[in-house]
């Protein structure tokens, strides 16, 4: 993944905010430390920070079309581009080895239609100078990070960036640009164009029967597909199921792939066989026990990271910074991520496969336990594989990408979700009675003795999440912090101050201060979401998953 700027029709001399829009694209050099590029076509202006992961030798951004007409600037991976390839006709000559210029010669030859067809996690800006015509897109689940804004005194000038800092500046309207849309400026609208069958939640509740055989063998294509690259890669491993499993199926892969000479086809594992695993955790942590027992069962190269409370508490700032959130899941969840991130990259790894989207696909938080029936189980898995953009994806992309570390997410693979969302929500309620605890489905598939993935035990280990599982006093210590940081009166008062998402615990408040200290322009907040799980099931405000009674030890 990289960083994108653009500045598009802008209302006066492009040439004179130059230097001002490199300053902006530089905001975002953390997520593409290996190179900058900066075009200026009539009065748009695009800038690119790239991380180099595929087409080392040549894929400098933005790329430009043969007859210098068309300009792209992507940030993301494109999967399928060999595949894509086929589909073009008469003699295409590329003039790169990037994975991301067949959207120029795909778009030449069927428009904006080239969306439909992309496999991979993307937010790309193309402007094509003969017909005047802007086209910009974000991948079907936003797992790569894209906003856009423009100030009232000049709506007409449309600045979009991979990250928000970059626009509190100079907008006075910001808003994320929303997952598997494309804008066409012909038609001036943001349309979806990624509009599966279980997407709609007026539709029939899916009634597809359970096919553990499929299920596995389309999330180890989904891990296959991933593991495109030509630098060192990694898994991060928390000892929990989901990066546990992606991590034994890379394993896998890899082990099929020695001997492998030849690395046309793109995946990482043809020069880099031997997989590297990577856990964090507060000295004697859960997650490191797991991790470490996982990675030896698997056979991969291990590295355990361990953090301390002060170092966590240190960073939160710096974490706040780059996520562009006062989210309290997100930011408990991804301090430990955005510091292993640090040790991971400082090895020089540049791609890690990482295990998010499981618990939202397949019923897999603790307070699913609480669904009333499998209609509203299969809703509310919905609801959050929807909102992924603005809680897991945004901590998984923005929490690697501070240190030009890019992670891919297989469970989001929209193949596999095509088979995973559309099975009967039935198979997905927990079961205590049937010993079917969550994501019985996904255990059950590669629950496999004669070959195993996993020991016995870890792929039946309770869900923990990963802000839990790095140490529970990782959390204890935030919400002690909170209480000296924040009086009871600020909070009493806190609605006086935000009337907007007003915080109701101390721990949010004093995010929600660390936040606006460092994104002044009150527009900001807006684009911030936060997530609380269902108090109509009975569940509490605390999202922590030991604050759910049915966790072995729950507060």
């Amino acid at each position: 993944m990289c960083g994108i700027f653009a500045i598009l029709n802008y209302h006066s001399d492009i040439n004179e905010v130059r230097y001002k829009a490199l300053g902006l694209s530089k905001l975002l050099r953390h997520r593409g430390p290996d190179w900058s590029g900066c075009k200026i076509v009539k009065n748009n202006i695009f800038c690119h920070e790239r991380l180099a992961i595929v087409g080392l030798d040549s894929g400098s951004q933005p790329i430009i079309s043969q007859d210098g007409s068309i300009i792209l600037s992507v940030n993301g991976e494109i999967y399928n581009h060999l595949e894509l390839r086929k589909m073009l006709k008469g003699d295409v000559q590329f003039m790169t080895h990037s994975d991301c210029e067949i959207i120029i010669h795909l778009y030449e030859q069927i428009g904006v239609e080239v969306v439909h067809h992309l496999r991979g996690m993307f937010s790309f800006i193309l402007y094509d100078s003969k017909k005047e015509r802007y086209i910009v897109a974000r991948d079907p689940l936003g797992i790569t990070t894209l906003y856009y804004g423009n100030h009232s005194r000049h709506p007409e000038t449309m600045y979009y960036s991979s990250e928000m800092k970059s626009l509190q500046e100079t907008c006075d309207q910001i808003n994320f640009f929303p997952p598997g849309h494309v804008y066409d400026s012909e038609t001036k609208r943001i349309e979806r164009y990624y509009n599966p069958s279980w997407w709609n939640k007026d539709a029939p509740i899916p009634s597809t029967p359970l096919d553990l055989t499929k299920l596995r063998e389309s999330l180890e294509k989904s891990v296959r597909r991933r593991l495109m690259a030509e630098v060192p890669f990694g898994v991060l491993l928390s000892g929990g199921l989901d990066s546990s499993l992606i991590a034994a199926i890379a394993a896998r892969e890899a082990e099929k792939s020695l001997g492998i000479t030849d690395s046309d086809d793109g995946s990482a594992i043809a020069n880099w066989p031997k997989i590297h695993s990577f856990s964090i955790g507060l000295p004697g942590s859960p997650d490191l026990i797991a991790a470490q027992e996982v990675a030896k069962f698997i056979g991969t190269k291990h590295h355990a990271m361990t953090f301390s409370i002060q170092e966590g508490h240190d960073a939160l700032e710096d974490v706040i910074y780059h996520l562009e959130t006062y989210d309290v899941t997100t930011i408990r969840a991804s301090t430990p991520m955005y510091l292993l991130s640090r040790k991971i990259k400082a090895m020089g790894v540049k791609m890690v496969l990482s295990g998010e989207g499981s618990d939202e696909v397949f019923a897999g938080y603790l307070y699913f336990h609480a669904a009333p029936d499998k209609a509203q189980l299969h809703l509310e898995t919905v609801d959050r594989v929807q909102n992924l953009h603005t809680a897991d994806c945004l901590r998984a992309n923005k929490s690697t990408m501070a240190w030009g570390l890019e992670a891919r997410v297989p469970f989001l693979d929209t193949d596999f979700l095509d088979i995973a969302m559309t099975i009967d929500p039935e198979e997905k309620l927990i079961k205590p009675e049937l010993k079917r605890m969550e994501k019985y489905i996904v255990r059950k598939a590669f629950d496999t003795p004669e070959s195993p993935y996993l020991p016995h035990h870890i792929l039946w280990r309770q869900k923990e999440q990963f802000s839990d599982g790095v140490g529970y006093g990782w959390i204890d210590s935030l919400k002690d912090r909170a209480q000296r940081e924040v009086t009871d009166a600020q909070l009493a008062s806190a609605s006086e101050r935000w009337s907007r998402d007003t915080p109701t615990t101390k721990e949010a408040y004093w995010y929600r201060t660390m936040f606006d200290r460092q994104f002044s322009n009150p527009i900001s907040q807006f684009t911030v979401q936060r997530w609380i799980p269902r108090a109509d099931w009975g569940c509490p405000e605390d999202p922590s998953g030991r604050a759910q009674k049915i966790h072995d030890k729950a507060y």
